[in-house]
């Protein structure tokens, strides 16, 4: 059986190697030496000004409205998972949608500026399968109506923008270290700011808003990365660049053998190094999209519609009409793309895909 995608998992002797330096202090949580280490070995690879380790992918983006003290209204993409619509409505805001580039998949600048109000507080963009949005032209904007800008980059580790990490750009952006990611700490995530002021903010909002152990800063929460996860992730960590290499090729080798005018591949941002995250295919039409996967299940196989649905058509968003995202979500599928995927399988998976279209 070949799923979509499968995690990255080394030898078990070295995960518990790691792990045996908590284990022996009996120090598992509470900000240990081990997620203080995974967030010093990011910072030093990357060249990042702060970080947080979270134990997951979805409370730091509710952690950056609440520290931005966003209110009213936020514009963001309707092509994303839906933990990037549902945590502006778990915080008490509104989403407003903006439709996408039908090439990048990304969110369009564009249609950002048509849907500003007096009520418009801030932008949320999802970096689509690690893809960097227009961050120029979201940037002007931003700076143009005195808005917030939070991107959620959750598939975006390890990329390069300009010869910068894509973690360095607006005023926060948050990442997922779930197992299915390129890097993952088993379930996890991350804060990343370039601000001093706002990095305090985020690291008290992340741990119940204590200012030491007795005195509190204010609201908080709790977000914090326990060390089992840090060790699963400085266990894999080594591994990184070996794991975008292996994808890189599996990707490329996708490219040759799908190369049919039938089929559309996302246009990666010029200046970008990509991490090679997803490998999404649209096709003509829904029908032709449910035929491939069929006959792709029937083998065993087994990719995903992502992201499918549009946000913008699930009821509790109430979104308006969004043509291209309405359209391209329809018509997109992930295809199975993992470090243990061989040269073998990306062929059959491809002989499929070439016969039904």
């Amino acid at each position: 059986m070949i799923n979509v995608t499968k995690s990255f998992l080394p030898n078990q002797a070295e995960y518990n190697a790691i792990l045996k330096t908590s284990w022996d202090k009996a120090w598992i949580t509470n900000r240990g030496p081990l997620v203080k280490e995974l967030e010093q070995k990011i910072k030093d690879k990357f060249d990042i000004s702060h970080v947080i380790a979270t134990t997951n992918g979805t409370l730091p983006l509710q952690i950056a409205i609440k520290a931005l003290e966003l209110k009213g209204e936020i514009i963001t993409t309707p092509f994303s998972y839906i933990a990037t619509a549902s945590s502006i409505a778990w915080e008490s805001c509104t989403p407003i949608f903006a439709d996408i580039e039908a090439d990048s998949f990304n969110i369009d600048p564009k249609e950002i500026e048509a849907n500003i109000t007096e009520k418009t507080t801030a932008i949320i963009a999802t970096h689509v399968f690690g893809n960097p949005c227009n961050l120029e032209a979201i940037q002007s904007i931003a700076e143009k109506y005195n808005l917030k800008v939070i991107y959620d980059a959750a598939h975006a580790f390890g990329v390069i923008y300009k010869g910068t990490s894509i973690f360095e750009y607006g005023d926060v952006s948050t990442c997922s270290f779930h197992a299915t990611k390129i890097f993952h700490t088993g379930e996890g995530g991350a804060l990343f700011t370039k601000d001093q002021e706002l990095y305090d903010a985020l690291y008290y909002h992340h741990n119940f808003g204590h200012d030491g152990p007795e005195n509190f800063h204010g609201l908080g929460i709790n977000a914090k990365m326990s060390e089992f996860q840090a060790a699963m992730g400085l266990t894999v960590f080594p591994y990184f660049d070996d794991i975008i290499a292996r994808r890189e090729l599996l990707y490329k080798l996708y490219l040759s053998k799908l190369n049919s005018e039938n089929l559309q591949f996302q246009r990666i941002i010029n200046d970008s190094e990509y991490n090679y995250a997803y490998f999404p295919l649209v096709f003509e039409s829904e029908s032709q999209l449910n035929t491939v996967k069929e006959a792709l299940n029937d083998n065993q196989i087994f990719p995903r519609r992502y992201f499918y649905p549009s946000l913008n058509t699930i009821d509790y968003l109430k979104g308006e009409s969004m043509k291209v995202s309405e359209s391209i979500s329809k018509r997109i599928l992930c295809l199975p793309l993992y470090y243990d995927l061989t040269e073998t399988d990306v062929n059959k998976i491809s002989d499929i895909i070439i016969k039904y279209i």
